[in-house]
Parts: structure tokens; C-alpha cells; sequence
């Protein structure tokens, strides 16, 4: 067993306890997000100090209770709890159900297109989640029960908190990401106290003017060149944004779609382009909800290839130190994205939000490399 495998197994088991979400409001459960990506980084002997830190730091709510069956042969049953995020238990229960019957990539399959029409659930975290179960069930030869739980976990808390997002992405936009994310409306709708009100906002997202019309996104291209184009586009966004708050929501127009690229090779190609249409649906809601002007955006690149640059090992060394879960993902999320396809942003935009978003539960662990 590799050192990232046991890792990832011991993580699991120590907060299996923990509910999806955090006391005091709808703040996603980050800890086996957090864990996982610890691991890949290479920080084995850190991710033990750090759930204990982010446990003692964060109070969270129990795990839920199945309570009614939820019928996966019956649409109006599995379409019916939806967004009703009373029902988590109940959409825990039936993907354990279901992975306990069959090969993971198969239930992941038959559920993505029907999840994926809601990736704004738990601000993306239902999708984050779900791609690091992912990330690590692909890592194995042979999944541990352990994995398979957080699989059903992540897709659970997407089904539960689902949210769809008004308006059909096409790909024939003329110009790159650059000049759709011009096109956006900057309406800043985030009057709301909280992301109940949020999501009401977000029904009526439509009526915004302007915005159903930019939903073109740059096309037709391949999946993967998208992704990369909306992940350093939007890197360039967080640093033009420095009055953005708070500054981690910002973080998943890049967390997320780099979450999608983690799975779609274990779907099929038929539903990559689809989830990234979503993806930019998400993105534009992002900021046409939190956004009132443009700011630097232009400038981004230009600041960003002048700035000083730090690499990635000192980056990554600093962020697993920070301890902030956002920041940890983030700055994994950008190497990774950055190793596809350079950019000065990603770096960039990782240093600027280890320096805006406050410190979390971080630790002086040393780096061990597994062979």
C-alpha cells in the first residue's frame, strides 16, 4: 500500500464522524477534501496534525439519518429529494447502495449528468468533494470500503444541497474566456445574508439583463482546452479582485472546473463538454452575484508575468504550513493546472490568497515524497 493509499484510508476513518456540514450555517465539511489533497501534495505525516487542528477548530453537525428510501428506478423519487438537503441521509444510503453493487465508474457515470446540472451545490463543494473521492478511488488497485463511503458521501451532499442554475450554456461565442467573462453583467447581488437567500438569487439569475446572452462560452473546442482556459482566466479574475469578500468563494471559479478535469477521464467523452457548459454557467453566476465592475481583470496577465514569482515547491510548502483548506486546494488545484499549461496567474493568484485568506489549522510538517 502506497503512502498516499494508507493516508487517505487513515484520514477517512477519523472523520467519518463528522456531518456534511459545519455548525452555524451551510459551510461545507472540508476535512476529506482537505486530507486528500494534503496526501497528493506529498505531506503524509502532516495530515494527521491538521485534521486535529481543523476538528478542534470547526464544529460540525452529526452525520445524517436515513429516514425514507430513495428509489433510483423511480424518477419522481430521486428527482423529488433533489435539493432538499433533509434527504442527505436518505441519498447516502442509496449510493452505498449502489456501489455496493457495482463498479464505482459505472454508478458515477449514470449520476454525473443528473448531478452535474447543479454544480453550484454547496458552492461547488458538492462536486469538489466528489472529484477527490474520485482522485482517490483511481489511485488504488483496490477500493477500500472506507473510499466507497466517501464516494457516496460526496455525491450525497451534492444530491442534498443541489442547485440549478437558470439559462443553457452554447459554445459559439467569437474570442476566448477573456472576452465572454467581459460580456458578464456585474449586477453584485449579494445583498443576502445568507446562501439560502443566495440561492434564491440564483433562480432568478436569469432575469439579470444581459446575462442569459453571455452564457455563450468561447467554441467549439475540446473539453480539456476549456478547462484550462476558464482556470487561468479565472485565476487572473481572483487576483483583480483583492476587495473580493470573502475572498474563498472566489477560489472555486478555479477549484471546481480543475475538480471536473479530475474526473472526466472516468466518464464518458459524451458528458465532458456538457459539464463544462455547467461549469461556465456556475462561473457566471459567480460573478455577476459578487462582482460590480471589472477591475483589473484585463491587467491580470501583464501583473501577474511582472510580478515576483515564487514556484510551486515553496508555494505548496507554504500553503500546507498556512493550513487554510481553501488555500490548500487552491494552490494544489493551480500547480496542477499550471503543469498543463503555464501561466503566470495561477502562481500569482495562489500568493495573493495565501496572503487574503486568514491562516487556518496549519502545521510545521515535514514534506515526505513517497517513492
Amino acid at each position: 500500500m502506497s503512502g498516499y493509499e494508507a493516508t487517505v484510508n487513515e484520514a477517512l476513518d477519523r472523520v467519518a464522524n463528522l456531518g456534511y456540514e459545519r455548525t452555524g450555517g451551510e459551510l461545507a465539511n472540508h476535512a476529506p477534501m482537505g486530507a486528500e489533497t494534503i496526501a497528493v501534495l506529498g505531506y503524509f505525516d502532516a495530515v494527521g496534525p491538521w485534521i486535529e487542528n481543523y476538528r478542534r477548530g470547526q464544529e460540525h453537525y452529526d452525520p445524517p439519518e436515513s429516514s425514507n428510501r430513495i428509489d433510483a428506478a423511480e424518477e419522481s423519487s430521486w428527482r423529488s429529494a433533489l435539493g432538499v438537503f433533509g434527504r442527505a441521509g436518505d441519498w447516502e444510503r442509496l449510493f452505498r447502495r449502489e456501489l455496493a453493487d457495482e463498479p464505482w465508474r459505472a454508478v458515477l457515470a449514470r449520476w454525473w449528468p443528473r448531478l452535474i446540472t447543479g454544480v453550484f451545490a454547496g458552492m461547488t463543494h458538492g462536486v469538489i468533494r466528489t472529484a477527490h473521492a474520485v482522485r482517490g478511488l483511481a489511485a488504488v488497485a483496490e477500493p477500500s470500503p472506507l473510499q466507497l463511503d466517501e464516494l457516496a458521501r460526496g455525491m450525497a451532499y451534492w444530491a442534498a444541497r443541489f442547485v440549478h442554475l437558470p439559462g443553457n450554456t452554447t459554445f459559439d461565442a467569437p474570442g476566448g474566456f477573456a472576452a465572454a467573462i467581459a460580456a458578464l453583467p456585474r449586477e453584485g447581488l449579494a445583498e443576502a445574508s445568507n446562501l439560502g437567500e443566495l440561492r434564491q438569487a440564483w433562480s432568478r439569475i436569469d432575469e439579470v439583463p444581459g446575462y442569459s446572452e453571455a452564457l455563450r462560452a468561447p467554441g467549439p473546442a475540446e473539453a480539456q482546452w476549456l478547462l484550462s482556459e476558464m482556470t487561468a482566466e479565472f485565476a487572473g479574475v481572483f487576483l483583480a479582485h483583492p476587495e473580493f469578500v470573502p475572498a474563498p468563494a472566489l477560489v472555486h471559479a478555479v477549484t471546481a472546473p480543475a475538480a471536473v478535469r479530475l474526473v472526466l477521464p472516468h466518464l464518458p467523452a459524451e458528458q465532458h463538454l456538457a459539464s463544462v457548459g455547467e461549469l461556465w454557467k456556475m462561473q457566471a453566476a459567480l460573478l455577476t452575484t459578487f462582482t460590480v465592475g471589472r477591475q483589473g481583470e484585463d491587467a491580470a496577465r501583464t501583473l501577474a508575468g511582472e510580478a515576483e514569482q515564487l514556484g510551486f515547491p515553496e508555494l505548496v510548502a507554504r500553503a500546507v504550513e498556512h493550513g487554510d483548506e481553501h488555500v490548500i486546494k487552491f494552490t494544489e488545484a493551480c500547480m496542477r493546472e499550471h503543469a498543463l499549461r503555464p501561466d503566470a496567474r495561477y502562481a500569482a493568484a495562489v500568493l495573493s490568497a495565501q496572503q487574503r485568506i486568514p491562516r487556518g489549522a496549519g502545521t510545521n510538517a515535514r514534506r515526505i515524497v513517497s517513492g
